[in-house]
C-alpha cells in the first residue's frame, strides 16, 4: 500500500546545499563562532554566516537580499533551526556585519581554519602564499578605513578601477589557513614581509602547529630583508628569483652552456591533448648569491617554453631582419674602389648580424672608358672596381640558446638535497612549487562572477567581513574537494565525471552539478525525497564521507 503524504506538502530545493553544511559541521563552523561571540543579546551569528557562506556557495550574488534566498527554502534543515527569514534583511545582515569587524575578521577565520586542520588531519609542512587584486565600484571616501581602496597594480588590467588586495596563505596545495585584505596600492614584497614577520605568531594563537614549515611564494619575496627574515627565523623558502637579477641570467647561461641537464620528465596531471602537449621538464643544480648570502638554485627547462618570452624573441628576429634587408639593399647598391674597402664593409655588415648569418659574395667589376675602342684593338678597362652581393639567411645555430635560455627558469631555495630523511631533489622542489597554481586557483573561485558580482558594499569594513565569508566559503568548497580525490586515492576507484566519463580528479564545482534539482517533500515534522538518489549521486555521498540523511534530517 503506498504511503500516504498529506495534500499541500511543502517542497523545496536544496540541491548541494546538505552537503555545504554537513562540512560546516565538520568544523564545527556555528558552535566556534557562537562561542566567539558569546550570546550577547541572542546575535544569532553562528548561523548568520553559516547563511552567508550557504548563500555565496549557491551561485547567486552573496549577502545581497539574504531573506529572498531563504523565502522558498528549508531553513531547519539547512542551518538546523527554524527561523523567520526576515532576520537576514539587508539592514539586519549589515549590523551583523559590523559586529563581525569590530571582534575581528582574522580571529574568527583563525579558529575556523584551526578547527580543519584538527579535524582533516590538514599538513602545514609547507605553506603557500600569494596576493591578488579585487576591483570595486565607487569612491569610498571614509576617514581612518581598515585598509586603502585605492589605485594600484591591476592584476585584472582593470587599472581604471579602484581596488583593494587578498593576501593567502594556504596549506595543504590550497586550503586557505590565512586570509587578509590589505591597501590596493599595497606591495607583494611588502606584505610578504609582513606575514613572515607574524606568522609564527598568528599560528601559535590559533593553535596551529608550529613546527619548521616551507614558505613557497612568488618572486616578489626575494628582497633582502624578506631573504633576512627567512634565514634569521631559520624558515624554509622556496621561490622563484626575478629575472632582473643578474645571478638569474648568469646561471641560466652556465646551465645552457654546461648542458648538463637532469631529466625530470613529465609533471602534468591531466592527460595531454594535441593542443596542449605535456611540458618536458630538466633541471642543472647551481647556486646563486644575493645579498651577500649563498642560495640553492636549480634552473628548470621546460619543453613548454615561455611563450610571451619567445614572442619576443620572435620580434627581435623579425626587427632584425627588416634592419639587415635594408642595409644589403643599400650596400648592394654602392661600389668600391679597391678590394679593402669592400672587404672592409663586408666585414661591418656580417657583424650587425645577431640572429642571421649574413652571406656577401665580392665581385669585381672592369670599368672602362666611354666610346667605342680603335677597330682590331681590344677593349682595355681602365680601372676595376668592387660590389657586394649581399644576403641573409636565418641561422638555427644562434637562435637554439636563447631559445634554450627562454624556456629555463631559476628557483631557489634555502633547503638542501638532504634535510634528515626528507629528500628534496630537484624534481621535488619543482613539484612542491608548481603547487602554487592551486592558490591561483582559489583567487578565480574569489572573482569568479558566479561566486562573487561586482561588489557595491558601500562601507570597507563590510568588504572586509565579505572577505571572510569567501574565504569560510572557499574553505569549505577546498574541503570538499579534497575529500573527493583522497577517495579516489585511497580506492582507486574514478568518480562520474563530465558527459558520462568517469573522471580521477573530481572537483567541488563538478560535485554540485550532480545534486543539481534534488527535492525535499515535507509534511509536518517529516521529509522525503522527492526521488530516490541516484547512483552518480550515491557514490558522490560515499566519497565525501555522507549518507542520504543529510537531506531529510535536520
Amino acid at each position: 500500500m503506498p504511503e500516504f503524504i498529506p495534500e499541500d506538502p511543502d517542497i523545496t530545493q536544496v540541491n548541494h546545499l546538505p552537503i555545504v553544511k554537513a562540512y560546516a559541521e565538520k568544523i564545527q563552523l556555528v558552535e566556534t563562532i557562537d562561542a566567539l561571540f558569546g550570546n550577547k543579546e541572542n546575535l544569532f551569528m553562528g548561523k548568520t554566516i553559516l547563511a552567508m557562506v550557504m548563500d555565496t556557495l549557491s551561485g547567486r550574488s552573496p549577502l545581497y537580499r539574504m531573506n529572498e534566498f531563504f523565502e522558498d527554502k528549508d531553513i531547519e534543515l539547512l542551518l538546523g533551526e527554524d527561523v523567520d527569514p526576515s532576520v537576514f534583511r539587508d539592514y539586519t545582515i549589515g549590523r551583523r556585519m559590523d559586529l563581525v569587524h569590530e571582534f575581528g575578521t582574522n580571529r574568527v577565520f583563525g579558529e575556523v581554519a584551526a578547527n580543519a586542520v584538527r579535524v582533516f588531519e590538514l599538513s602545514t609542512g609547507i605553506m603557500h602564499h600569494d596576493t591578488t587584486s579585487v576591483s570595486v565600484f565607487g569612491d569610498y571616501d571614509v576617514t581612518d578605513p581598515p585598509f586603502m581602496i585605492t589605485y594600484g597594480y591591476s592584476k585584472d588590467k582593470r587599472p581604471d578601477l579602484k581596488q583593494f588586495l587578498v593576501s593567502m596563505l594556504c596549506v595543504d596545495r590550497n586550503i586557505p589557513v590565512f586570509g587578509k585584505i590589505e591597501d590596493g596600492n599595497a606591495s607583494d614584497k611588502a606584505v610578504n614581509n609582513a606575514l613572515l614577520t607574524s606568522i609564527s605568531k598568528y599560528m601559535a594563537k590559533h593553535g596551529l602547529p608550529e613546527d619548521a614549515f616551507i614558505y613557497v611564494a612568488d618572486s616578489a619575496v626575494v628582497t633582502e630583508d624578506n631573504l633576512k627574515e627567512i634565514l634569521r627565523a631559520e624558515k624554509h623558502l622556496i621561490t622563484r628569483l626575478p629575472a632582473t637579477y643578474k645571478e638569474c641570467s648568469r646561471v641560466i647561461e652556465e646551465a645552457v652552456r654546461a648542458d648538463r641537464w637532469e631529466d625530470i620528465g613529465v609533471m602534468a596531471e591531466t592527460d595531454a591533448t594535441r593542443k596542449r602537449p605535456a611540458a618536458f621538464y630538466r633541471a642543472c643544480e647551481s647556486s646563486v648569491s644575493l645579498y651577500g648570502d649563498d642560495f640553492r638554485a636549480i634552473v628548470i627547462h621546460s619543453s613548454a617554453h615561455d611563450k610571451r618570452r619567445h614572442k619576443r624573441i620572435d620580434r627581435a628576429v623579425e626587427k632584425e631582419r627588416k634592419a639587415l634587408n635594408k642595409s644589403c639593399k643599400e650596400i648592394n647598391a654602392q661600389s668600391f674602389h679597391c678590394l679593402a674597402d669592400a672587404q672592409a664593409a663586408a666585414d661591418r655588415l656580417v657583424k650587425n648580424g645577431v640572429y642571421h648569418t649574413i652571406r656577401i659574395d665580392i665581385a669585381e667589376v672592369a670599368k672602362y672608358a666611354p666610346g667605342r675602342p680603335a677597330k682590331d684593338r681590344p677593349k682595355v678597362p681602365v680601372r676595376h672596381e668592387y660590389i657586394l652581393n649581399a644576403r641573409i639567411e636565418e641561422d638555427p645555430r644562434k637562435l637554439e640558446k636563447p631559445r634554450m635560455e627562454a624556456g629555463c627558469f631559476v628557483l631557489i631555495t634555502t633547503l638542501p638535497e638532504k634535510d634528515g630523511e626528507q629528500d628534496y631533489s630537484s624534481e621535488r622542489l619543482l613539484r612542491i612549487y608548481k603547487e602554487q597554481y592551486g592558490i591561483e586557483k582559489n583567487f578565480g573561485f574569489l572573482k569568479d562572477p558566479v561566486i562573487v558580482n561586482s561588489i557595491f558594499l558601500k562601507k570597507p569594513e563590510r568588504i572586509e567581513v565579505l572577505g571572510l565569508i569567501l574565504l569560510i566559503s572557499l574553505l569549505i568548497w577546498r574541503l570538499i574537494e579534497r575529500s573527493l580525490r583522497l577517495h579516489v586515492e585511497n580506492t582507486n576507484e574514478s568518480l562520474p565525471g563530465w558527459n558520462g566519463k568517469r573522471t580521477s580528479r573530481p572537483t567541488s564545482f563538478m560535485m554540485t552539478t550532480k545534486f543539481t534539482n534534488i527535492m525535499v517533500v515535507k509534511y509536518g515534522n517529516t521529509r522525503k525525497l522527492a526521488r530516490p538518489l541516484k547512483p552518480d549521486q550515491k557514490e558522490y555521498l560515499e566519497a565525501l564521507g555522507l549518507t542520504a540523511h543529510i537531506f531529510t534530517v535536520p
